[in-house]
């Protein structure tokens, strides 16, 4: 029987972008990265008990964005283990390295987890009563450890430098774009990124060219009247009636102002009001979140969201007002895959795991903040498939039922392993890597302001 595929999920285009990726590099070279990412799986399936312990170790302790100081500690003893040096950076993030020199390229895993309770059932269930790894991070951070332990073993024969990325802080708290700014991947020319996905078969990998997940926004709309009693209405100007209207009117802004080729969201998800029942209120507050595939119409819908808070508000005789909670919140922008990694990345799967197991997704509006990286550097973003109906791992991400098929997981960590090797084997973007015309672009800029040596 075929492999069940989510309808976002679909083999169209396979052959013609494997096609494309194999093109960007001369045959040698071609023919050496293909022998460079071999034995990678065999690799990977012989080290499946040790990426499974770790995994199950990690899902034990969850803990918060900038709170993971136990998984931290965790992760630097395999590093530790593994032989590998390791800086820390952005609180309780880690960078390993493994190789010398340039090129450089990132392999990103995120660490924290979520305020979700873990239902009763496995016996690595989490030991942080109210925090589960709920949207699969402690897999992701086993499938970089089972990737370093890979690299490592092959350490003399990388032509440049891994960096490791345990990141913290993705589920809200932009950990990516701080460990940026404290100097994490300086040097590097290049970033790759793997997400589980309950969508995708287990063990195939999904991704596209361009935007393959959206911008994020969240809001807190604060109405305000003038509160009273409720038998006299006449009497107060009542904010409940214009937050009512204006929740409605709100999506106007998908429905009518953005493209039905265009794709955006906009949720109000939370309304406070009066706690009594013969009282209205002096204020309203709604709380939502808002996302769309472009920066561009992320930034129109903010400023129509203020422009409408306002005057529909004061259509009421009330106040309307916009906090966009970037201290509690930072704006994630969209996560755009560059068009020369992705097909770096589709050839690159297509020779570790097997052509039949790569696939082309549909973007999809979650937000993540490998978006930072991909803004830095050349990227890709990759979704590995954890979908098995016999074991029950279908539920979504952020459910308190999510489960993970751990077999997929020495599938990601080879695949991590070959991204890496690969791209170091071609010369990285310079060398052609992703492309001729990357190549060019890159060897531009390094004459325009000097290269970057580790």
């Amino acid at each position: 029987m075929a492999p069940r595929i989510n309808p976002q999920i679909a083999p169209a285009a396979a052959l013609a972008l494997l096609l494309a990726a194999a093109a960007t590099a001369p045959l040698p070279a071609r023919a050496a990265a293909a022998a460079a990412a071999g034995g990678l799986l065999s690799a990977a399936a012989a080290a499946a008990p040790w990426i499974v312990g770790v995994r199950r170790e990690l899902h034990a302790i969850p803990e918060l964005m900038f709170q993971e100081r136990k998984t931290s500690a965790a992760v630097a003893a395999r590093l530790d283990e593994l032989g590998i040096p390791y800086k820390r950076y952005a609180k309780t993030g880690l960078v390993g390295r493994v190789g010398a020199g340039a090129p450089a390229v990132v392999l990103r895993a995120d660490i924290d987890a979520l305020p979700v309770v873990e239902p009763e059932g496995l016996e690595f269930r989490s030991t942080h009563e109210g925090r589960m790894h709920a949207c699969g991070h402690d897999g992701h951070m086993s499938m970089l450890l089972g990737a370093a332990k890979l690299l490592k073993a092959r350490e003399a024969q990388l032509k440049g430098t891994v960096l490791l990325v345990f990141q913290p802080a993705e589920e809200g708290g932009a950990g990516g774009d701080l460990m940026i700014k404290e100097g994490a991947i300086e040097g590097a020319s290049a970033a790759f990124g793997l997400h589980v996905m309950p969508n995708v078969p287990s063990g195939s990998v999904a991704l596209r060219r361009g935007t393959i997940m959206a911008g994020a926004l969240s809001f807190e709309i604060t109405v305000r009247g003038r509160g009273g009693h409720a038998a006299l209405p006449h009497l107060n100007v009542d904010p409940v009636v214009a937050a009512a209207s204006l929740v409605g009117a709100l999506q106007s802004l998908v429905s009518r102002e953005t493209s039905p080729l265009g794709s955006a969201v906009l949720s109000v998800a939370m309304v406070q009001a009066g706690d009594t029942y013969n009282v209205i209120p002096d204020a309203v507050v709604l709380g939502g979140t808002m996302r769309a595939l472009t920066h561009e119409h992320m930034m129109y819908l903010k400023g129509r969201v203020e422009a409408m808070a306002a005057s529909h508000a004061a259509g009421f005789g009330c106040n309307g007002t916009v906090d966009w909670r970037l201290d509690h919140q930072p704006y994630y922008p969209p996560l755009v895959n560059d068009d020369g990694a992705a097909d770096f990345a589709w050839g690159v799967a297509a020779r570790v795991l097997g052509e039949d197991q790569v696939l082309e997704t549909e973007p999809i509006m979650p937000a993540e903040d490998f978006a930072f990286f991909a803004r830095a550097v050349p990227s890709a973003f990759l979704f590995l498939g954890i979908r098995n109906e016999t074991l029950g791992s279908v539920h979504n991400l952020h459910s308190r039922n999510f489960l993970l098929d751990e077999s997929a997981l020495p599938r990601g960590a080879a695949l991590a392993a070959g991204l890496a090797v690969e791209f170091l084997a071609r010369g990285g973007v310079e060398g052609g890597a992703f492309g001729a015309a990357a190549a060019a672009a890159a060897a531009e800029a390094a004459a325009a302001a000097g290269h970057s040596e580790l």
